[in-house]
């Protein structure tokens, strides 16, 4: 078996991490808004849940999340007799999600309070409404700002989607592994593997840097 053979498993499994990642990325982003804009809530609850889901997302594996989300999960289920047991797209979809949601809540919450103060100052003179503010005013300045650490997670993520593989979920890492069980043959299996993730991270950073000028482009129809 040569590389050439090699190949063909391995872009199966690269159909898998694509679609791992672009789910995960964009419900990250979903997360990332949601518990973003949450941490600046004046609403004490939905602040609370906003820094709680942030702080523990950041501060524990990512690889120990999965594993929680796969193997723990159910068993607590069952406990409280819940049937919550997920296929393993599903828990590394989730999983990646929540990752890249409490990283990127950082983000939004940064970038909104970068916004000059005067702007919201001016806002109120106008007798904004808060909610006005945030999303006439705050997010529209924001949301630019934010898309180069956005992208720099959208290629971290798909790096790390290949944790998945070890609940057996046959993206590019899981196929990458069985071959070489197979046929010992490292340097080849994983040389192969290391340029597939660069491409992909390279195309991935080019849609990335495309969405960027969009966005900046429509901040600037909206001046």
């Amino acid at each position: 078996m040569d590389w050439i053979s090699y190949s063909v498993p391995l872009l199966e499994g690269a159909w898998v991490t694509t679609q791992l990642t672009v789910y995960s990325t964009i419900f990250g982003a979903f997360f990332s808004f949601a518990f973003g804009i949450g941490k600046l809530s004046h609403n004490w609850a939905i602040k609370g849940i906003s820094i709680g889901f942030i702080e523990v997302f950041r501060g524990t594996s990512l690889l120990v999340q999965l594993f929680w989300l796969y193997f723990a999960l159910p068993v607590f289920g069952q406990m409280v007799g819940l049937d919550l047991r997920f296929p393993p797209v599903v828990a590394g979809t989730l999983a990646l999600s929540l990752n890249i949601g409490a990283y990127g809540a950082e983000v939004v919450r940064g970038a909104i309070q970068a916004v000059p103060s005067s702007q919201h100052e001016a806002a109120k003179a106008l007798d904004f409404t808060p909610r006005q503010v945030m999303w006439r005013i705050a997010l529209p300045q924001a949301i630019p700002e934010m898309m180069p650490s956005f992208g720099n997670l959208a290629v971290q993520n798909l790096k790390d989607t290949a944790l998945v593989s070890l609940i057996s979920l046959g993206d590019m890492a899981f196929r990458a592994e069985q071959i070489r069980n197979f046929t010992q043959d490292s340097v080849t299996v994983y040389t192969l593997l290391l340029f597939m993730y660069f491409g992909m991270a390279l195309v991935l950073t080019a849609i990335m840097k495309l969405l960027e000028r969009s966005v900046g482009r429509w901040r600037a129809g909206r001046v």
